[in-house]
């Protein structure tokens, strides 16, 4: 059984006593149970581990330390946002999906640009054959026009999948000015500006070196911070964390600490708290580890809601709220049975759901073979709808409080987040827990834990190594790659705008981004958005930075 959290109620109970009795009896030879973070689960968790009378030190919502959510009315006054991932093809095919799922239900946007943009490139400098295949080909102002066509950027959030040097949401501000609308009503968030996550575990997000990275991070805050007061420059990653082998634990602990150490680059500047904490965002994996996924999120905001005030000196209690994107997690579903992987969704949903998320994406069960194909994506969009109106999971807040269970497993998830944290600020934070590999030897080994578990039929996953089945060859149909004579003409036309473009004003933009590379004293965001504005592409900009600050190389650590 567990550590009794509270001595007012011993275990030497009678009917605990004899319930102890007749489960040793039955059960036989008890085999010790842990979560995905290594915290053992008891069969079984009475007031005795966590005791009703400590329910005040959880808080009431919206009341610090936000263990219960950071709003008095969260779910049953305003749901999370639907925002779904949708991202493939050309700009005009990325414009008609989307009005397609804002149709279904969905209420914000988040663009994912392809491949080729992550990695820094534009389409005529990339594969032709993987154009378009994992998210949309937007390279410039021009192109992210034509995906926002009939969109009120001033009226809709917007999420850019967008790492440093930020040109998706540079590209976006060119649009939103040539049509007259004023940047301070835009809403959304720098959806992948987390370049430590970047560095650690999506290599391929990662185009500028670490040093590189961090400038332009601090410049985005300052230069958002300034000119788009509702736009939250910094979203911290937990999720790449976490589907890279973290477990739930580490994958907090690492992107608390990675949020501390950007609040202190910014302190550093002399930018106080209070003036960029309430935009500072987070973004989670939630797997299928239920209970273990609730007691994070929840253990989260209290940790956070303490480093804010007592580190970092907050005084705003916007400061002390953990915001934060939960996206259900695709390292769990299956090629094999993908149907099951809608039950796997719901559940993830569940528990970002009951663990307080802000804002939520649904995994379509055909993610893990491609591009989500429309079947997938509506039944993904209907999940959320089903569990907010059917399911009515909107009825009460935090309706797992109270819970002996829960309430312990967030006290022992705390305990264990913290230990890690202890960790990296050991290794003197997190810019140097990365750069000195400690974080990459962390997610590695557990990665390793876990698949062992998998391997040795300890963790069951269904269809994979239990439950196995013959199954139909059109179960796993993948859906089509992008149109080639569409994707050719999309290439072509690009071409030929930027050969009838201003050489004259590309060239004086990019030499410009290129001097406030090595001038501290000037924005280089600032220039990057004045680079989209004079017709420069994605890759211009981000090859310009790439000459200035070095490239991105990831060290190989064992």
């Amino acid at each position: 059984m567990n550590k009794p959290h509270d001595a007012a109620l011993p275990r030497t109970d009678p009917a605990l006593a004899q319930w102890q009795r007749e489960y040793d009896e039955q059960i036989g030879r008890d085999r010790p149970l842990a979560n995905r973070s290594g915290v053992p689960i008891a069969p079984l968790y009475t007031a005795a581990d966590w005791h009703p009378e400590r329910e005040s030190a959880a808080g009431l919502p919206g009341q610090p330390p936000y263990t219960r959510g950071i709003y008095a009315t969260m779910h049953r006054g305003r749901t999370w946002t639907q925002r779904q991932l949708i991202g493939h093809g050309t700009p005009a095919e990325y414009n008609e999906r989307l009005r397609a799922v804002l149709a279904a239900g969905a209420d914000a946007i988040s663009l994912i640009p392809c491949n080729s943009v992550f990695r820094g490139y534009d389409m005529d400098e990339s594969y032709f054959e993987l154009l378009g295949t994992c998210g949309t080909v937007v390279n410039s102002a021009q192109h992210m026009e034509r995906a926002l066509e009939g969109v009120d950027v001033a009226a809709t959030s917007c999420a850019m999948n967008d790492p440093s040097p930020f040109t998706l949401l540079a590209f976006m501000l060119a649009v939103a000015r040539k049509r007259g609308t004023d940047w301070r009503l835009i809403t959304g968030t720098s959806n992948q500006s987390d370049y430590l996550s970047h560095y650690v575990a999506n290599h391929m997000f990662f185009r500028i070196a670490l040093p590189g990275a961090r400038r332009i991070l601090g410049d985005h805050i300052e230069f958002c911070n300034r000119h788009l007061p509702r736009w939250n420059p910094m979203s911290v990653v937990g999720q790449h964390m976490q589907q890279s082998g973290a477990t739930p634990a580490e994958a907090v602990a690492f992107t608390l600490a990675t949020a501390i150490q950007n609040a202190e680059d910014c302190i550093a500047r002399g930018m106080q708290p209070d003036t960029f904490l309430p935009r500072f965002t987070f973004f989670f994996d939630i797997s299928i580890s239920f209970f273990e996924e609730v007691a994070k999120l929840r253990a989260a905001r209290r940790i956070w809601a303490r480093v804010a005030r007592e580190r970092l000196g907050a005084k705003d209690p916007r400061s002390w709220r953990f915001k934060f994107h939960g996206q259900t997690s695709g390292v769990d579903l299956t090629r094999q049975q993908p149907l099951n992987n809608i039950a796997r969704v719901a559940v993830q949903a569940m528990a970002g759901i009951f663990g307080g998320l802000q804002s939520l994406h649904t995994d379509a069960y055909d993610e893990v073979l491609s591009v989500p194909g429309e079947a997938g994506a509506r039944i993904a969009i209907a999940t959320q709808n089903i569990l907010r109106e059917e399911a009515r999971l909107t009825d009460v807040i935090d309706p797992l409080g109270g819970s002996h269970y829960v309430e312990t497993l967030t006290d022992q998830m705390q305990a264990e987040i913290e230990r890690v944290m202890g960790l990296v600020q050991d290794a003197g934070g997190m810019y140097k827990a990365v750069e000195s590999g400690l974080v990459q030897g962390m997610l590695g080994e557990s990665a390793r834990r876990f698949q062992a578990r998998i391997d040795s039929g300890e963790q069951s996953v269904v269809g994979v190594n239990a439950y196995q089945v013959e199954e139909d060859g059109n179960a796993r149909a993948i859906n089509a790659r992008p149109d080639p004579a569409t994707m050719q003409a999309h290439l072509d036309a690009f071409r030929a705008w930027k050969a009838a473009r201003s050489q004259g004003d590309v060239q004086r933009a990019l030499d410009a981004l290129a001097r406030s590379a090595g001038d501290t004293g000037d924005n280089v965001f600032g220039r990057v958005v004045e680079a989209a504005e004079a017709g420069c592409t994605h890759g211009e900009i981000c090859a310009t930075l790439r000459r200035e600050f070095g490239f991105g190389h990831v060290q190989a650590f064992v």
